[in-house]
């Protein structure tokens, strides 16, 4: 099957063929945990047992990403005694895509029984004690992207108004601290702001987003979480800060020192992940 258009909506009937497309080469599985792989974290979806692997090229609405570090395909199996699907490589809107393209798997997976979704990102560190390197629990988050997926009609099975005051699971969160601190992995806690991008943030935005109490920042995720509530799914994240924000730093940013950076951490929040996993 050929590759599809970046002009792709993420309509609600798109959402119901990718979903089809997916179940049928699944073999009768139905994960109940999707986790969403950020840059470097490629080593979680190694530790995916028994997967079956299917290329965005084959799912109706997926695309191609065209970023370093998203190899863009679904990894379905089982991990920390759960079937999960692992969805690497994003739909990021600075590619040109809408906010309901970059939440299409999201609600695909809700479609396929999947009731607790897991993000990760690689983020820039707003809180200057966030050195390169932190693993930071997402406890809360900032849509500075000026883009929603739940723009339009009311979809079957959503909500119009979703609560989001305990977007982050509280249960999932304290979960994956205690997990950290039986594995011994040092964890911090934190906002998390979502940007548009694809630029990094000037100092002055980084010295901003410090007064609006965040951080670290990136250019996903919110989305993702926004659809997920308003479809009832509990929702972990996990950031990877892998770089200060400008002016914390006399380091110009790079994506090279991004990914080089992910790749330090992916493997420790890879195995936090299973590890979290197995005792939810």
């Amino acid at each position: 099957m050929t590759s599809h258009s970046p002009t792709t909506t993420g309509s609600a009937d798109e959402v119901s063929h990718a979903a089809e497309s997916i179940q049928a080469r699944l073999g009768g599985r139905r994960p109940t945990v999707a986790i969403v792989l950020g840059s470097g974290l490629g080593a979680l979806a190694d530790r995916i047992t028994d997967p079956v692997r299917i290329a965005y090229r084959d799912i109706p609405g997926f695309h191609a990403p065209a970023v370093l570090g998203h190899k863009g395909e679904l990894v379905i199996g089982t991990l920390g005694g759960r079937m999960v699907v692992g969805q690497s490589g994003r739909f990021h809107m600075y590619e040109g895509h809408s906010a309901h393209t970059a939440a299409l798997p999201v609600r695909a997976f809700a479609l396929l029984g999947v009731r607790t979704l897991v993000v990760t990102n690689a983020a820039g560190g707003v809180n200057p004690s966030f050195g390169a390197g932190t693993i930071m629990v997402i406890k809360d988050h900032l849509n500075l992207t000026g883009q929603n997926p739940l723009l339009g009609p009311v979809r079957e099975g959503e909500s119009r108004f979703p609560d989001m005051s305990a977007a982050y699971d509280p249960e999932l969160r304290a979960a994956a601290k205690q997990t950290a601190a039986t594995l011994g992995i040092p964890v911090a806690e934190g906002v998390y702001a979502g940007l548009l991008g694809p630029n990094y943030e000037t100092p002055a935005e980084i010295r901003m987003l410090q007064h609006l109490g965040a951080d670290a920042v990136g250019m996903s995720t919110v989305v993702e979480i926004i659809a997920a509530r308003t479809l009832g799914l509990r929702c972990l994240g996990i950031s990877m800060i892998t770089n200060a924000g400008a002016g914390l730093s006399k380091t110009p940013l790079s994506h090279a020192e991004v990914m080089e950076s992910a790749a330090h951490s992916g493997t420790t929040v890879a195995h936090l992940i299973e590890s979290t996993l197995t005792h939810t």
